[in-house]
């Protein structure tokens, strides 16, 4: 076995979990102002993090899981860390299904009240 399907193996079910979204709701998401509008923007003002870690997030889900790259499962390590600690500051008083921070979680692929 090698390295990257050592670390694929490893991080395949966070992933499965964290990401709950399909590749066509991702994409459908990520073209609406309520995406664009959440999440630490390039410091030239372009797209967020999260937002570009949405279109990876895609690539990554219509990729066969034998093809996927050391930097996709890089990558997926980083969204489950994300999606996990994002969880965990779930707002208290909000309305969760227009709050910023489902927006943001949405971004990386994971819609919570799915």
């Amino acid at each position: 076995m090698t390295e990257n399907q050592h670390d694929l193996d490893e991080v395949w079910t966070q992933w499965k979990d964290a990401v709950n979204m399909s590749p066509s709701q991702l994409e459908t998401w990520l073209d609406t102002e309520e995406s664009r509008s959440v999440g630490q923007k390039e410091p030239d003002g372009g797209e967020s993090v999260g937002h570009r870690s949405g279109r990876h997030i895609i690539g990554i889900l219509r990729t066969r899981k034998d093809d996927l790259t050391g930097e996709d499962v890089e990558h997926m390590r980083k969204v489950v860390g994300y999606v996990h600690r994002h969880l965990a500051q779930k707002p208290s008083k909000e309305d969760i299904e227009t709050s910023k921070w489902r927006y943001s979680l949405m971004n990386w692929g994971h819609d919570p009240l799915t």
